[in-house]
């Protein structure tokens, strides 16, 4: 480094001896003087040993300067026939720590420096700077020097079809993949997996046939596991057979990377028995098999079978990794599944997971989705850097779970800690507001999504502001937004109107809606039914007999409303007037009791929404066992006095069954927690978290 520094002072003089007014003997001599030490250092290799020990250190980018004070001091001095050029080796440890640094501008002066010093590269070199070119992102730099290429190999035919193949210019691709005079396995592999990766899995599958009809190429596991994963793409479980008897020909099912792909394979075609079988003659099964596993139950909807075979994989004595906690803790959010989230909690606290781990996020995630955001906060607050994910799932949960001044406080909180919401983090801002009838708030915040943060509207996000101006009754601001959208509305922003319309008896609107509804899907029997509850509610029982005429007529038949409560680990499920649960009389005769006692404290049945035109009588008599109902009395008598209920069900909860319920939880004296497919109702004493506006 001395004689480094000593040059850039050497160079620095003689820059400033050429700038002054001097004789030309004098400046002769300076030149003389200098130029006698510099052919001594750059005839003696000193220069070379430097660069590669500054490449060792990982100092690349002085030695990039090194090389580029040479190129401008053999400018300067005129000696270009006189000192020599940086060996082979030196460039190509200069090209390979530019491309680990992914550095890509000193790349450049690297390749600049190569034809400024008469160097002329070999196809070593030319395929380095190749490789540095195309995994730095400059395919066009890339493509120049192969075209500038005297002589090129299989490697650089591979690195420019594999280049353009991994960022989808798949027609680049295929046009020098057709051009190249010979193809290795790589070849077939980089092409056939591009296509795999950017949604192309006919064309993948095409090329691999095409393969195997080639007599010089064999296929290996990559090649294998691209063609499965094509065939799993589409799906074809037929073709994936073909493909299992391929690699049992040719020697193939040992190794675990096809197998792995195989049982992905079987599993995304349907064959989750066929994926498993797999599995269990895998000989080295590891986490990421075994995650892998899992994930295909979850997906497949065998919720019992995924829980049971995590339970099966924490015996085995392999650790689970971040990933599989996520994935599980996942399946526990959409399943309701908060005492398994509890138990895999617990798992992960005593061997000591990562607070800032895809797994904490998880975390987060499970406990708002299951109604418990105490958990979550405390979750939240163990992370020292939560990330956008740990704040949008609080803001979602608290949104949802009936706090939404929490849930706008977090989000000023995100925003203080410098961390940037995206489109998803809005969504659960803009419920907050709709659940809290904060009508101005909402729109100032729909606004700065665009204007404040730069981000683009999304089909939900204009839902959410429909929903939130709809339910206010605000149908002129909300139509007004409707017709300046730039896309097409979608089914959950006319669902959002049809809503409103149903709260404040829009019937004109409310028809608009549903017929947009019946356009984009005329099978899902909530339109109909919301229609016939908004006609119900007007009086207008010819108009919802034409509604039900026409369920008939499309066969479209009503989703039955479920509600269900896991008591001591195991799940009861209840239908409307359910008379089938072993405890069937029990819960009746409670429910009957408990009906008298809340008329008493001043419930009146809400028969608004009762379709048929019967008497009042029969209508109150319709609403007394609704799912939920029978649900919340069969807690009450099967848990201790005090313990809490949580109880879950697929549809909306009904106006009725919502009075009826915060009537029984100031009566028994018990939290009740309500999860509809809305949102989360918490019940006590007489009152709702969502402050009756849900």
């Amino acid at each position: 480094m001395r004689f480094f520094l000593n040059l850039k002072v050497s160079y620095s003089l003689s820059r400033l001896s050429f700038g002054r007014t001097s004789s030309s003997s004098s400046l002769k001599t300076q030149l003389n003087q200098q130029t006698i030490s510099q052919k001594t250092f750059f005839k003696s290799n000193n220069k070379d040993s430097l660069i590669s020990r500054l490449c060792e250190n990982k100092n690349f980018k002085e030695a990039i300067d090194i090389l580029c004070e040479q190129k401008r001091l053999r400018e300067a001095v005129q000696l270009l026939d006189q000192i020599e050029r940086p060996s082979v080796s030196v460039y190509s440890n200069l090209i390979q720590l530019c491309l680990q640094h992914r550095a890509l501008e000193e790349g450049k002066k690297v390749h600049a420096h190569t034809k400024a010093s008469g160097f002329v590269p070999g196809v070593f070199i030319c395929n380095r700077f190749l490789d540095m070119y195309v995994k730095c992102g400059s395919l066009w730099h890339a493509q120049k020097m192969f075209d500038e290429m005297g002589e090129k190999d299989l490697c650089s035919w591979n690195t420019m079809i594999s280049g353009y193949a991994k960022v989808g210019k798949l027609e680049q691709a295929r046009n020098l993949f057709n051009e190249m005079p010979e193809r290795d396995n790589f070849s077939w592999t980089a092409m056939i997996s591009g296509y795999v990766r950017h949604d192309q899995p006919k064309e993948a599958l095409e090329l691999y046939r095409r393969m195997l009809r080639h007599e010089n190429s064999k296929s290996n596991k990559f090649t294998i596991s691209s063609a499965l994963a094509a065939s799993a793409a589409i799906p074809t479980l037929s073709t994936g057979k073909e493909i299992h008897g391929h690699i049992m020909r040719i020697g193939l099912d040992s190794d675990e990377v096809v197998w792995s792909a195989l049982s992905d394979m079987y599993a995304k075609c349907g064959s989750i028995e066929e994926a498993r079988c797999i599995f269990d003659k895998m000989v080295d099964r590891d986490v990421v098999s075994w995650t892998a596993m899992i994930h295909r139950y979850f997906e497949d909807g065998r919720r019992e079978e995924g829980f049971a075979f995590f339970s099966e994989l924490m015996r085995s004595g392999i650790r689970p990794n971040e990933f599989t906690f996520a994935g599980v803790l996942n399946a526990c959010a959409d399943h309701a599944a908060e005492d398994l989230g509890k138990q895999v909690h617990g798992y992960m606290t005593r061997i000591g997971f990562d607070p800032i781990s895809f797994a904490a996020s998880a975390l987060v995630h499970m406990y708002s989705k299951c109604g418990n955001i105490e958990n979550a906060k405390r979750v939240f607050n163990g992370m020292p850097q939560p990330d956008l994910v740990s704040w949008t799932s609080l803001i979602v949960g608290y949104a949802q779970n009936g706090q939404p001044n929490e849930a706008l406080k977090f989000f000023e909180l995100l925003l203080k800690s410098g961390t940037q919401p995206d489109r998803i983090t809005f969504v659960g801002v803009l419920s907050a507001c709709t659940h809290a009838g904060l009508i101005d708030k909402g729109i100032e915040y729909f606004h700065s999504i665009k204007e404040k943060h730069g981000l683009t509207h999304t089909a939900d996000h204009y839902a959410c502001i429909i929903d939130l101006l709809a339910r206010a009754g605000r149908f002129v601001e909300a139509e007004d937004i409707i017709n300046k959208m730039p896309m097409k509305p979608d089914k959950f922003l006319w669902a959002s109107l049809l809503g409103g319309c149903r709260i404040h008896g829009n019937l004109e609107l409310a028809k608009r809606a549903a017929e947009a509804l019946f356009e984009i899907e005329p099978e899902n029997p909530a339109t109909y039914v919301t229609l016939a509850n908004i006609y119900a509610t007007a009086g207008m029982w010819s108009e919802v007999a034409k509604v039900r005429k026409a369920m008939d007529d499309k066969r479209v038949v009503k989703k039955p409303g479920l509600s269900w409560i896991e008591i001591q680990r195991k799940v009861h499920i209840f239908l409307v007037g359910d008379k089938s649960h072993p405890k069937s009389y029990e819960i009746h005769n409670f429910l009957g009791k408990l009906s008298k006692r809340i008329r008493e404290e001043g419930y009146v049945p809400d028969t608004n929404f009762v379709l048929h035109d019967v008497e009042e009588e029969q209508k109150e008599q319709n609403l007394s066992y609704h799912s939920e109902k029978l649900a919340v009395a069969f807690g009450i008598i099967s848990t201790p006095p005090g313990t809490p209920i949580k109880v879950f069900k697929n549809l909306r909860t009904c106006v009725d069954c919502h009075t009826a319920i915060k009537f029984i939880s100031k009566i028994v004296q018990r939290r009740i927690i309500v999860r509809d497919s809305n949102r989360f109702h918490s019940f006590e004493n007489g009152s709702c978290s969502c402050g009756d506006y849900w």
